[in-house]
């Protein structure tokens, strides 16, 4: 999909917006879960997420290549759409973002301050993506998929980061929503040569992916019933399933109460705050705990916009 050489060009276009995300080994984590605990804080990039980095090389590559947008137009659950709005931004380019109806109010708040045009449609992400899709015809703008080589190889940069801040890691959990993260990750380790295993994280409400891991084709789920809504993907991408079934090693699935512990654990362990698929990962290694003791394990706080009143509902419950 890309060399090492565009992955470095991208990471270059990336750091022009913001630097390089901390990469930090938190004691009271190894102590939590008995293994030498790596955390990749997404949740410190200016959107408070991972995908700002796909928006980044996408709206840049789009920009480069058409001399005039009339605009783009995308769907999401929150982070995908701050990623593009806030691109979009710099390239004097109108976006136009698609969400589900009871969608967080502060994620959409967020893609609102950052210039998106805001439309509520349908039940769930793959509603408001088909809504989008069809947006995108009548209007004449461009629709942007979650999943695009373009976006891999922008979250594939914070990958590249944390492997080369880090000591060699035996293994690192990735959360999966359409994917986009876990197969930058995928790509990123076998660019540089790695042995590091990539472990998916999904929830049990909404295991998509797991479900066409194990069968080896897509399958669809008939609901995404999870309060972790950056993993609430009924849809796997087929794209995205061939590289996550031939790099990683499985698909850990986990409960809406293990992540509401694990996001527990990272503002008592760290004064972070998770959202909950940021949370994810911690949550799977928790669970994999006896497995993973004594071994370097990295995570992926991929992002920290959980809305206040759910964090009140859900978390502190």
């Amino acid at each position: 999909m890309f060399t090492l050489n565009d992955l470095e060009a991208a990471a270059a276009l990336v750091h022009r917006s913001f630097a390089p995300t901390p990469a930090i080994a938190w004691p009271l984590l190894a102590a939590r879960t008995g293994a030498e605990t790596w955390v990749k804080h997404e949740n410190h990039t200016p959107t408070g997420a991972f995908k700002i980095r796909g928006g980044l090389v996408y709206m840049e590559r789009l920009a480069r290549e058409r001399s005039q947008v009339r605009g783009v137009v995308s769907a999401t659950r929150g982070n995908h759409g701050q990623s593009l709005a806030f691109a979009g931004q710099r390239h004097g380019v109108p976006v136009t973002i698609l969400v589900p109806r009871g969608n967080s109010m502060e994620k959409n708040a967020a893609m609102r301050a950052f210039g998106a045009r805001l439309i509520e449609h349908g039940e769930d992400f793959d509603a408001a993506r088909e809504e989008a899709m069809r947006l995108a015809a009548a209007e004449g703008l461009e629709f942007a998929p979650s999943f695009a080589p373009d976006l891999v190889k922008g979250v594939a940069t914070y990958a590249l980061e944390f492997f080369r801040a880090t000591p060699a890691l035996d293994a690192l959990y990735v959360p999966i929503g359409l994917g986009s993260g876990i197969c930058g990750c995928i790509l990123a380790r076998d660019l540089l040569g790695l042995s590091t295993q990539i472990i998916g994280v999904q929830s049990v409400g909404a295991p998509s992916y797991a479900l066409s891991f194990v069968a080896g084709h897509v399958v669809t789920t008939d609901r995404a019933e999870t309060r972790a809504d950056g993993m609430a993907t009924r849809m796997p991408d087929a794209g995205a399933l061939a590289i996550i079934r031939a790099g990683a090693a499985r698909i850990v699935t986990v409960t809406d109460d293990e992540v509401a512990a694990a996001i527990r654990a990272y503002w008592t362990d760290t004064h972070n705050l998770a959202e909950g698929a940021g949370a994810a990962p911690l949550a799977a290694l928790m669970q994999e705990a006896a497995a993973m003791r004594g071994k370097r394990v990295g995570l992926v706080l991929c992002g920290g916009n959980i809305d206040l009143d759910l964090f009140r509902d859900w978390v502190m419950a």
